[in-house]
């Protein structure tokens, strides 16, 4: 599997590898130094032997190339952040058919629904779930029916009592 990290980032901790290599420290202990394993020290080493600095240098990124550059996805950000009524949507909600929707009208790139939560998840956005509630909620009702009605019915006469109670029922006896 491909370490996380940058081209540079992963080419920096090579060659800082080979560097501590040299000063005379076993493979092992450059494994430890650099945070990884022995083998892909030992792999750097036989790569810088052959091969010099350039047996060191960052590859590309192996797989297909994004269908978005850096700036596009930079504009999708700015879209989004607008919010999805800003779009014409009826809630504030991106769902992820809205935002292959958008990327689709913006930058005439098609994206399924299900690949658009990973291009999401690369952005640091997290997935989000509509909150069901009633259009017609009156929140300063249920505030005070919190604050007054509740520890009324709360603290009744009786307190707690089962409301039914068989000896048929298993859990009863």
């Amino acid at each position: 599997m491909r370490p996380k990290g940058s081209p540079e980032q992963l080419e920096a901790r090579r060659i800082l590898a080979m560097r501590v290599l040299r000063e005379g420290r076993s493979p092992t202990e450059v494994a430890k130094t650099v945070g990884c394993r022995r083998f892909s020290v030992e792999r750097w080493r036989d790569a810088f032997e052959r091969h010099g600095a350039a047996g060191l240098k960052a590859r590309p990124v192996p797989g297909r190339p994004p269908k978005l550059t850096s700036k596009q996805m930079r504009r999708l950000v700015t879209v989004l952040l607008k919010g999805a009524t800003a779009r014409g949507h009826r809630t504030d909600l991106w769902t992820t058919q809205r935002i292959a929707d958008v990327i689709e009208e913006e930058f005439a790139v098609h994206y399924h629904r299900d690949h658009v939560g990973r291009l999401m998840h690369r952005l640091n956005w997290s997935h989000q779930k509509p909150e069901r509630r009633a259009l017609e909620r009156d929140e300063a009702n249920i505030e005070r029916w919190k604050h007054e009605e509740w520890p009324r019915i709360k603290k009744g006469p009786t307190g707690w009592v089962p409301t039914s109670f068989s000896w048929t029922n298993r859990g009863s006896c």
